[in-house]
C-alpha cells in the first residue's frame, strides 16, 4: 500500500498543485441546500391529500361484517361460532337462510396538487381515483373538500380534479422536465401510508425509464423515498417547479427502496391542459404496427450506422400511414423533423403532434431515404385490424430451404385446419424447423406464415426460395422475412447460410 503524506518538508520540491476550479452561482444551486426546509415551507400548502370511497360488491357467500371464521370440517370451535352468528343474526332472518349481503365502503388514499389556486385545479394519478363513488380533497390545514372529477387518462395515468372553497388556495407551476438532470437534487411531498404533508428528498437517478406500464412510458427516476399513497403527489426541483408525478415504485417489500418513478412534467403538461379544456385526450395516430431494427435487421436493410428508427410491420389498412403510402418493410426515422432512436419513442412523438395535422414523415426504403407526408387521425380506444390480403394462387408442396432450417408450403385447407390459420391468411405456411438451425434461434415456430421475403410480398414456395437465391446472389449476409401468426406480423432477420443441407 502507498502512503501518501500530506506535510510538505522545507527542502522537498512540491508537485504542480492543479487550480481551484470555480462554479457558477446556477451550478451552486444544485448542490445540496444547508436544509430543505424554507422551500418546503413553501410548497406543502399546495399538496393535498386525496381521500376516495367506493362501493364494494359483497364476496360471494360470505355474510355481513362480522365474517364467519373459515373453520376445518369438525373443528370444536365450528358449533361455538356458528351459535355466536345465530345468536347476532339480524331480526327477521331465520336460522336456516342465509345472510343477505350488502356492499361495503372501501376506501384508499393518495397524494394530489394544486396548479390553479383561482380554479381549484388539482392533478393527481388516475389510479388514485379510478372506479371512486366519491373524492375528497384534504388540504394541509385538514380542511376536507368534495372534489369534481374534471377528465382522466388512462394511458399516461393522469387525472384533473376541481374543488370549489371560499378560502385562498395555494398553488404551484409546472416546471421544465428536460432541463433535469441525472444527479439534479429533487424532493418529493405526498400522503405515504396516509401520513399526510410527509417530505423527503434525493436526487434524479436516470431519465426516460421504461417500466413496462405502457406506449408512453418515459419515467424519470428518482431515489427521494416514495412508498404508497405518494401516489399522485409531486416531484419538485430545487426552483420549487413540479417536474414529475410521483406514479410508481420497483420494490421487493412494497415500501421504498430508492426506485421511485415519476410522470415527467412536459408529458404532464400537455395532457392536463386537454383534460381541462375537454375533459380527455386526442392523440395523434398513424395506424402502424411497428418493431425494433436490431443489428441484423439494420444489415438486411443496409441502413446507415448509427440509425435505427422504427420498423413498420404493418400499415393499416385506411389508416393515415397507408393512405400516405407507407409501408410494410419501412423504417420511420424521422416524424415531423423530430429523430426517432428507437421502436419505443415513436408513439410518444406521434401523440403530440395535433390531430389533422400534416406532417412529414422521413423513411428508408430500398436503400435510401424518402419523405412522405402523414395527416394524421385521432388514436382509437382499440386498434384497429389489417383488411385480408388478395387470394393466392394455387398451391404447391412443401420445399425445404436449404442453409435457413425450413421446410415452407403453400397454404392448403389441410394446412389451414392443421394449424388454425385464418380463412383469409395468404403466405407460405412453415412446416418444419430443424433444431439448431437460423430459423431455429429465431424461434420460428411451425404455422408461422411467411409473407414477405426482403419486402417483397410471397406466395408460393417457390417464390420464397427465388427471394432468398436473389439474396445469395447479392452476396448478402442477412435476409428479412416478415412473418404472421397469432400475435400479429413482425420481421425476422435470418443468417443466408451457404447452400447444402442444413445442421441437424
Amino acid at each position: 500500500m502507498r502512503i501518501v503524506h500530506l506535510a510538505l518538508a522545507g527542502a522537498m520540491a512540491l508537485a504542480p498543485v492543479a487550480p481551484l476550479t470555480l462554479i457558477s452561482p446556477a451550478q451552486a444551486q444544485q448542490r445540496a441546500p444547508e436544509s430543505f426546509a424554507p422551500l418546503a415551507r413553501e410548497l406543502l400548502p399546495a399538496v393535498v391529500n386525496i381521500s376516495t370511497t367506493k362501493n364494494v360488491a359483497p364476496r360471494s357467500g360470505r355474510p355481513n361484517a362480522p365474517d364467519m371464521p373459515q373453520l376445518p370440517p369438525g373443528s370444536p370451535f365450528e358449533e361455538f361460532f356458528r351459535d355466536f352468528f345465530n345468536r347476532n343474526r339480524p331480526p327477521g332472518q331465520g336460522q336456516g337462510e342465509a345472510p343477505q349481503q350488502r356492499q361495503r365502503r372501501a376506501q384508499s388514499l393518495g397524494s394530489g396538487f394544486i396548479i390553479d389556486a383561482q380554479e381549484g385545479i388539482v392533478v393527481t394519478n388516475n389510479h388514485v381515483i379510478d372506479g371512486a363513488d366519491e373524492i375528497n380533497v384534504i388540504l394541509q390545514d385538514k380542511t376536507t373538500i368534495r372534489a369534481e372529477l374534471v377528465g382522466t387518462d388512462p394511458r399516461t395515468d393522469i387525472a384533473v380534479l376541481r374543488i370549489r372553497h371560499d378560502k385562498p388556495l395555494a398553488s404551484v407551476a409546472f416546471g421544465d422536465s428536460d432541463q433535469s438532470e441525472v444527479g439534479d437534487w429533487v424532493i418529493a411531498i405526498g400522503n405515504p401510508f396516509g401520513f399526510g404533508g410527509t417530505v423527503t428528498a434525493g436526487i434524479v437517478s436516470a431519465r426516460g425509464r421504461d417500466i413496462g406500464q405502457g406506449l408512453y412510458d418515459d419515467f424519470i427516476q428518482t431515489d427521494a423515498s416514495i412508498n404508497q399513497g405518494n401516489s399522485g403527489g409531486p416531484l419538485f426541483n430545487m426552483r420549487g417547479q413540479v417536474i414529475g408525478i410521483n406514479t410508481a415504485i420497483v420494490s421487493p417489500s412494497g415500501v421504498s427502496a430508492g426506485l421511485g418513478f415519476a410522470i415527467p412534467s412536459n408529458m404532464a403538461t400537455r395532457v392536463v391542459a386537454q383534460l381541462r379544456d375537454a375533459g380527455r385526450v386526442r392523440r395523434g395516430w398513424i395506424g402502424v404496427n411497428i418493431q425494433g431494427v436490431t443489428d441484423d435487421i439494420a444489415e438486411a436493410l443496409r441502413l446507415p450506422a448509427g440509425t435505427r428508427g422504427a420498423l413498420v410491420a404493418n400499415a393499416q389498412a385506411e389508416g393515415p400511414a397507408a393512405q400516405a403510402g407507407i409501408r410494410s418493410g419501412d423504417v420511420i426515422i424521422r416524424f415531423n423533423g423530430v429523430p426517432v432512436p428507437e421502436m419505443r419513442a415513436l408513439p410518444r412523438i406521434v401523440a403530440d403532434n395535433t390531430v389533422g395535422s400534416s406532417v412529414p414523415v422521413v423513411i428508408w426504403r430500398d436503400g435510401k431515404e424518402e419523405t412522405v407526408t402523414v395527416t394524421l387521425g385521432e388514436l382509437p380506444a382499440e386498434q384497429r385490424q389489417a383488411s385480408a390480403p388478395a387470394a393466392p394462387p394455387p398451391g404447391q408442396g412443401p420445399v425445404e430451404l436449404t442453409g435457413l432450417g425450413l421446410r415452407v408450403a403453400a397454404i392448403t385447407n389441410e394446412l389451414r385446419q392443421r394449424f388454425n390459420l385464418r380463412p383469409e391468411q395468404r403466405g407460405v405456411v412453415i412446416v418444419e424447423v430443424i433444431p439448431g438451425t437460423p430459423a431455429a434461434e429465431r424461434e420460428l415456430r411451425p404455422g408461422d406464415v411467411i409473407v414477405e421475403v426482403q419486402q417483397q410480398r410471397v406466395t408460393t414456395p417457390a417464390e420464397v426460395q427465388e427471394q432468398v437465391e436473389r439474396l445469395r446472389r447479392q452476396n448478402r449476409n442477412v435476409g428479412l422475412f416478415a412473418v404472421e401468426n397469432a400475435g400479429g406480423q413482425r420481421f425476422v432477420p435470418l443468417r443466408l447460410n451457404a447452400r447444402g443441407n442444413a445442421p441437424g
